[in-house]
């Protein structure tokens, strides 16, 4: 392990944020839509039902297999009681987060993450967590009889997810940039791209009047994802926050413990 410095950090900041801002926030429209035609017009194999991320995918492109694995009449839930029922001719096609080129996720440890390959989850839970309103909206999927279906929609406030406190600190986090190097850690272990080895990494440790030179070139505030593959959430002390590219491989990685009341940023990686 070494500590980095900013000037061996500057010449790659102004180029890979540029790059990284290009592959998280501005995918070209038509790529998009290109995207979502490929993979509507081809029928999904029978293997998509076996990881819940190949169908979400094939299921969030692809209108008419959405129609088909939405068990209508679909419950909708507010706050844990029903509150009506929705149709086929009511439904409007979700896109989820196949409009713009990542999506997020929130763990306790590195062993939850594992689940997101583990072909035998027959529960997954969609989150779309919206910061302004401060509400979740949840989309409940079984594997019923070997293919997955949307159960059930359910409405929570922000203040009932069992990651609660972790999201009203990122919130702010995300938007701040005062407030996040407040929020470092007094050395913070970082791992990316080698400058002098495009195959290579390189990991370090940065102090918090380094962050700005080091950190992703973009954070998701506003709305954000979260796909919870039965994971059982605890209010712990420990948050793996993940940007996971859609099309383009990249994945950026911060892990975060609370120290008393305040969350803190230990390390990262992209």
């Amino acid at each position: 392990m070494v500590t980095l410095s900013d000037a061996g950090c500057t010449g790659k900041n102004s180029s890979g944020a540029d790059s990284a801002t290009k592959d998280y926030v501005a995918l070209d429209t038509a790529q998009t839509d290109s995207a979502e035609n490929l993979i509507a017009s081809t029928p999904m194999p029978k293997a998509a039902d076996e990881l819940f991320d190949d169908f979400i995918f094939n299921f969030a492109a692809n209108k008419r297999l959405q129609r088909k694995r939405v068990h209508f009449p679909l419950p909708v839930y507010k706050n844990g009681k029903q509150v009506g029922t929705m149709d086929l001719h009511n439904w409007k096609m979700e896109h989820f987060f196949m409009r713009q080129d990542y999506y997020t996720l929130i763990f306790d440890n590195r062993k939850q993450m594992k689940l997101v390959k583990d072909t035998t989850v027959s529960n997954v839970v969609v989150e779309k967590i919206y910061f302004k309103t401060k509400t979740v909206k949840q989309y409940l999927f079984n594997r019923i009889n070997g293919q997955w279906m949307l159960t059930s929609i359910n409405y929570k406030p922000m203040y009932q997810n069992l990651n609660a406190s972790f999201l009203k600190f990122y919130q702010r986090f995300a938007v701040d940039s005062a407030f996040q190097v407040q929020s470092m850690n007094s050395s913070v272990i970082f791992t990316g791209p080698d400058p002098d080895n495009d195959f290579g990494t390189i990991t370090g440790e940065i102090s918090p009047d380094q962050w700005p030179s080091f950190k992703p070139a973009f954070l998701p505030h506003g709305l954000i994802y979260n796909i919870i593959y039965g994971q059982k959430y605890t209010e712990g002390n420990q948050k793996i926050f993940v940007i996971q590219g859609i099309a383009n491989g990249l994945e950026t990685q911060m892990t975060f413990r609370r120290k008393g009341n305040r969350w803190k940023l230990v390390s990262f990686s992209y």
